[in-house]
């Protein structure tokens, strides 16, 4: 049984795809393949946080200017968004294995060059090549759960990618703040980088041993769609950037390029469509997103990243330049969250085999609920001695939902998408998933920043600034419940009419 775009009809794989050497069986050394994969995708992910709460020590350290300091996050975020669908398609095309190794070679060299930054300027310069080849890591790591897993495995591995994404964005204050403590504050910040360096060196001899080797195939002979990368690539720029810059001076972000953004979005989906008619194989295949599931999929993950990420931008703000809190005790207020988000994630990536969509919308509102119950700990407790305690009972429940969210959308976004086109599949999402980060980041600290200048009340920006958090993820509960009650509706015509449902349907499927 084949996969097919075509809308209405969704049908899941029912025959294994071959992954070693031909053979239909599933590779059995799957799981270990996936683990190593894991590793590299929390170290890539881990990279986004836990510089945070090293930045005054950089600062002090490298005697960096508040613009470079910035750059040291900022530069990561929006290289790392740059090259994921390129990095899927290269991927997809020249070889998820190889494109791994390299991307992760490459992360381990500038994680070294990182922690021996002697100037700000070199620091900068290397985050930003530390971005791109944590971009070039992203997409292999979903490409190979495409791979090399169907069913319910596949939902199970995604579970378990989700627990990583969920634990390495929550714990990364944490790590940072031990490290710092560990190392002091002069050169603590050093070794925030030269953790990842005996990981990765472990992880790429690892990874050369028990990944599957790329096959040879007429995809290695296809043409690189480079105007398209080029196009994309700038509308991506163009987009992230002011975002970016916008953190903490929304007035300074050159809003302008939103505007060249547009005009580079709508030159790359023109050239991708002479591209197709040209040789057939353009950067991005716009059928993809005619599939409901990974339409949906994809715009629900950027609404939920909007939302749950900036909740750790503005908490870690609040407790220590607010409440005075030292890093090593931000992170442990924050910690429940990753641990609580572990523990659902791989649990909702067995359920959403069989309850689909409904897995993601409970998760939600799980996120939103604990959301709400943060906001109004924070007012009760009014910054008091019980307001770490607190504000982390409310985070475990946020999280327990979370790990409902990420996963099981991830696996029903992908779950008609053939594993040919895994890498450039997940590219997109994941995109999709940076933009909604920074666009969150952007709008909530706006909202942080501008209530803390107007008022000089700490109190009252983060409560303004989880109004916005809590709304973000309004929105993708909405569209979560829309598709819902939708699938349902089709899944009993599609049934009276003898058609197959997927996923995201009443019954499921793998």
């Amino acid at each position: 049984m084949t996969l097919s775009a075509e809308p209405g009809v969704r049908v899941a794989p029912s025959t294994p795809a071959p992954t070693n050497g031909g053979v239909n069986d599933p590779d059995p050394r799957r799981w270990w393949a996936l683990s190593v994969c894991l590793v590299a995708g929390f170290m890539s992910l881990l990279d986004v946080s836990i510089v945070n709460v090293a930045l005054p020590s950089v600062q002090a350290g490298l005697d960096a200017s508040a613009a470079q300091v910035s750059w040291v996050v900022s530069g990561y975020a929006l290289t790392f968004g740059l090259v994921l669908v390129a990095a899927g398609r290269l991927g997809d095309d020249r070889g998820r294995r190889r494109m791994f190794l390299i991307g992760l070679a490459l992360f381990t060299l500038t994680s070294a060059a990182a922690g021996l930054a002697p100037t700000a300027e070199v620091l900068v310069v290397v985050r930003l090549l530390q971005g791109a080849a944590a971009g070039l890591i992203s997409p292999q790591v979903v490409g190979f759960i495409q791979d090399l897993f169907r069913g319910p495995e596949r939902g199970t591995a995604f579970g378990l990618f989700g627990t990583v994404v969920a634990i390495s964005t929550a714990v990364g204050p944490l790590l940072g703040g031990l490290l710092l403590a560990w190392a002091g504050d002069a050169d603590g910040w050093r070794w925030v980088f030269f953790v990842n360096i005996p990981i990765g060196l472990a992880a790429l001899l690892f990874a050369a041993r028990v990944l599957p080797r790329d096959r040879p195939g007429p995809s290695r002979r296809r043409p690189l769609d480079l105007p398209g990368v080029l196009l994309l690539g700038t509308a991506v720029v163009c987009l992230m950037l002011p975002l970016v810059l916008a953190e903490r001076d929304p007035a300074a972000a050159p809003w302008w390029l939103l505007g060249v953004s547009a005009v580079a979005l709508a030159g790359f989906v023109g050239w991708e469509r002479v591209a197709a008619r040209r040789h057939g194989h353009p950067l991005v295949d716009f059928g993809l997103l005619r599939i409901r599931s990974y339409a949906v999929g994809a715009t629900l993950g950027m609404a939920y990243f909007a939302g749950f990420t900036s909740i750790f931008f503005v908490l870690t703000l609040y407790l220590q330049d607010g409440l005075g809190y030292t890093p090593l005790q931000t992170g442990l207020v924050l910690t429940p969250f990753a641990l609580s988000s572990a523990v659902t994630s791989t649990v909702g990536g067995r359920l959403v085999a069989r309850y689909g969509q409904a897995v993601v919308v409970t998760g939600l509102a799980v996120v939103l609920a604990g959301l709400l119950a943060t906001d109004i700990a924070l007012a009760l407790t009014a910054g008091g001695p019980l307001t770490g305690w607190v504000v982390a009972g409310t985070l475990l429940v946020a999280g327990a939902g979370g790990g409902l969210v990420v996963a099981p959308n991830q696996t029903i976004a992908l779950s008609e998408i053939p594993p040919a086109s895994g890498g450039t599949a997940a590219g997109v999402l994941q995109t999709g998933q940076r933009i909604g980060t920074a666009v969150g980041l952007s709008v909530v600290a706006a909202v942080f920043f501008g209530r803390l200048t107007a008022t000089g009340d700490w109190a009252s920006a983060i409560s303004h600034g989880l109004v916005v958090t809590v709304g973000l993820v309004a929105v993708a509960l909405a569209l979560g419940v829309t598709d819902l009650v939708l699938s349902r509706r089709r899944g009993r015509a599609g049934t009276t009419a003898g058609e197959p449902t997927h996923l995201g349907g009443p019954t499921g499927g793998g």
